[in-house]
């Protein structure tokens, strides 16, 4: 079967940059998760692309949008079972903060942003909506976010594929925006059944409008019609 390419034309001021999970628990080494995402983000090259659409975002004036994945002590105490990551992410303390209200403990922590990526995040219009909880964005306000701003087509990226970006997707997709993925700024862990990286890409093919490299992606963020 070969499929269509529907493609997306980035427009300003119509088209955000966003990524899912942008901490240090997956992006930076010594992170929580970093061990499980290593060998992908290398393969990948998946660092310095992200490193690469920041700065595009940067010079073509473009809102950066961060989907963070944060849990606090009270969501410690949910008695509802999760499934197999979210276990895992449980007994890793994974995105830990010490609460909602305050930043008590977070420069530097897991939770916090990578420092070789803050310069950008400051120089760019940044948007950091509230957490999702899980995977998608049905637990967080990020929608709302790009519905206010008239934003109706996303650039999407982030560190775990086939899991928080992929369900970002998904939800970008059913709410009715045009999405495109970013292949090479993306990456995924291993098991048992595969590559979680390999899964993302097949299922990025068959829902999104466009899946981009880095490269490519660039060089239409700053050729973009206004």
């Amino acid at each position: 079967m070969t499929l269509p390419n529907p493609g997306m034309v980035v427009e300003r001021p119509h088209t955000a940059l966003v990524f899912t999970d942008f901490q240090n628990d997956f992006l930076t080494p010594g992170g929580a998760v970093w061990g499980l995402l290593k060998d992908s983000f290398a393969a990948n090259n998946t660092i310095e692309n992200i490193e690469s659409l920041l700065s595009a975002a940067r010079d073509g004036e473009f809102p950066v949008i961060l989907s963070p994945h944060y849990y606090y002590p009270p969501d410690r105490r949910w008695v509802a079972p999760g499934g197999a990551l979210e276990l895992l992410m449980g007994q890793l303390a994974v995105v830990a903060r010490n609460g909602p209200l305050t930043l008590e403990g977070f420069a530097g922590s897991g939770a916090d942003w990578p420092e070789r990526f803050k310069p950008y995040l400051e120089a760019c219009d940044t948007i950091v909506a509230s957490p999702h909880k899980v995977y998608g964005a049905a637990s967080n306000d990020i929608v709302l976010q790009l519905r206010k701003r008239r934003i109706e087509k996303v650039i999407l990226a982030g560190p775990a594929g086939n899991l928080c970006v992929e369900a970002h997707m998904r939800d970008f997709l059913e709410n009715g925006f045009e999405v495109a993925m970013v292949r090479d700024a993306t990456a995924g862990a291993k098991n048992e059944e595969g590559d979680g990286y390999r899964s993302a890409l097949v299922n990025f093919r068959f829902m999104a409008h466009a899946v981009w490299t880095t490269q490519e992606t660039a060089e239409k963020m700053r050729n973009a019609r206004r």
